[in-house]
């Protein structure tokens, strides 16, 4: 989080965001390394489709940028994975004391900088910093978490990955501004990219359902 708020404030928003959901190829491979989560071959092909998509949604707003900050943005990447995939190691214990852990350090971190660019407190900035904690942030983490126990690491960052998506959404919403034709496109493919890979993971856990259910009824009747 914090890598990614410093990114944001060195190189353009369009390249952090970017850079920053490289995370479901970074989950895919920490989750098959330490977890022994092997992905499937529908994960490697909504990998490729969010990259594609990715790249149509965001592929207007890329520029130079910064070096340091785009680096920072793509280090902020990795953490996100690791993040799934250290809470997804967690998922037969409480992975939302992980969570909350995590939350408590990055605050104790940030109190320096408190000092050191004092905020301006008006009503505005309060109300945002009270949305952004309660629910941007807070309930945001914990619906993550209870997701993350319930499916691969991998399958949770490809899912996050909408969430850039319906940024334009909102802006149509409040301020009547229409996105651009390659957004929607790139929005549209990353969103089917996650429904393909959550029906046919959740039509092969079926199948091995279906199996083993008719496995244990043999073996009763034997």
């Amino acid at each position: 989080m914090i890598l990614f708020v410093t990114a944001n404030k060195l190189t353009l928003s369009a390249n952090a965001i970017l850079l920053q959901y490289t995370a479901p190829v970074w989950a895919c491979i920490m989750a098959w390394f330490y977890l022994k989560e092997k992905p499937h071959w529908e994960h490697w092909a909504a990998l490729v489709m969010t990259g594609f998509g990715m790249f149509l949604f965001f592929g207007n707003g890329l520029a130079g940028g910064s070096l340091a900050g785009d680096c920072l943005a793509l280090i902020s990447g990795v953490f996100f994975a690791a993040n799934s995939v250290a809470l997804r190691g967690f998922k037969e214990g409480n992975p939302l004391d992980v969570m909350i852990c995590a939350h408590i350090m990055c605050a104790a971190y940030s109190v320096p900088f408190f000092f050191m660019y004092p905020p301006v407190l008006n009503t505005g900035n309060v109300l945002a910093i009270l949305f952004m904690g309660i629910f941007q942030i807070g309930a945001a983490s914990a619906l993550f978490v209870y997701g993350v126990r319930r499916i691969r690491a991998v399958q949770a960052m490809l899912t996050a990955a909408i969430e850039p998506v319906l940024n334009p959404v909102w802006v149509l919403l409040v301020m009547g501004e229409k996105p651009a034709p390659s957004v929607i496109a790139g929005g549209a493919v990353i969103i089917a990219a996650v429904v393909f890979s959550s029906l046919v993971g959740k039509r092969r856990e079926s199948v091995l359902e279906n199996i083993s259910h008719g496995s244990t009824e043999d073996t009763e009747k034997n």
